[in-house]
């Protein structure tokens, strides 16, 4: 975990209709890397977008889904989702501006 570094921390945004409606107050989802705690999601936030402060996250570990191929039973890959609050004096996040 010494080794993470802020751009590894945040994978990838989370584009779904629930997430979109929440940018109006400021909430932004990301999928983030599963040892990343929260004020590392803080830190790459603010380093990877300038002009964000953030004023809290929120996280939640999703385990994998029960799959199922013929009689063999497996699971998928656990994730970790990040809810980012910015401050109200915070600049937009670009990278959803044309979604």
């Amino acid at each position: 975990m010494a080794s993470l570094k802020y751009y590894d921390v945040i994978l990838k945004p989370v584009v779904t209709e629930k997430s979109m409606n929440a940018m109006v107050e400021k909430k932004y989802t990301f999928l983030v890397h599963p040892e990343a705690n929260k004020s590392m999601i803080k830190e790459a936030v603010e380093k990877m977008f300038e002009g964000t402060k953030v004023a809290k996250v929120n996280t939640m570990n999703c385990d994998g889904k029960t799959k199922r191929r013929g009689m063999v039973y497996g699971k998928t890959a656990k994730t970790k989702k990040a809810i980012v609050f910015l401050t109200e004096d915070s600049a937009d996040i670009e990278i959803f501006e044309g979604l």
